[in-house]
């Protein structure tokens, strides 16, 4: 018995033992790419619903600021996020996929807290402070049936 486990641990701790890996060394005439290098190329210029909240950093040809959202069950809100970096008239307007539907412009809060509302599906607004913005989308809780489903919001900012 003893002649058989010393063998068998032998072989036991050979096994168990790690190949060394060798590594090359980097030449200064490779080039290194890591990958947050590719993943910053690769943006695209979308403003997407995370959550409950859109933030809209980027503006299409026209100079609108456009983004795709959803209202459900889990999420009755959606808050719009952008920086106003002059004063102007804000236009905004919420077009559903389905046509039509309870959903509006609920409330505009300003970078100081104050809060302007309800509006309708459409938003035509002076905006006098500089900062960010948010802005509440929703159904109106004074009519029957809730939105649940897509939708998209532009927001055009004028200068005066």
């Amino acid at each position: 018995m003893k002649n058989f486990l010393i063998p068998l641990i032998s072989i036991f701790f050979f096994s168990c033992q790690q190949k060394e890996n060798k590594i090359a060394p980097v030449s200064s005439s490779d080039s290194i790419v890591t990958k947050d290098s590719v993943t910053t190329n690769k943006i695209e210029e979308e403003n997407k619903q995370t959550g409950d909240t859109i933030v809209l950093n980027f503006k299409d040809e026209k100079g609108f600021y456009t983004a795709e959202g959803s209202l459900d069950s889990i999420h009755p809100r959606i808050y719009l996020k952008f920086n106003n970096e002059y004063s102007g008239e804000l236009n905004g307007k919420i077009i559903p996929t389905t046509g039509k539907g309870n959903i509006r412009f609920n409330q505009i809060i300003f970078p100081d807290n104050t809060s302007d509302g309800p509006f309708g599906m459409d938003l035509k607004i002076n905006l006098t402070q500089k900062g960010d913005h948010i802005i509440v989308v929703g159904h109106s809780q004074m009519a029957d049936n809730p939105f649940w489903g897509k939708f998209r919001v532009q927001l055009e900012n004028k200068k005066q």
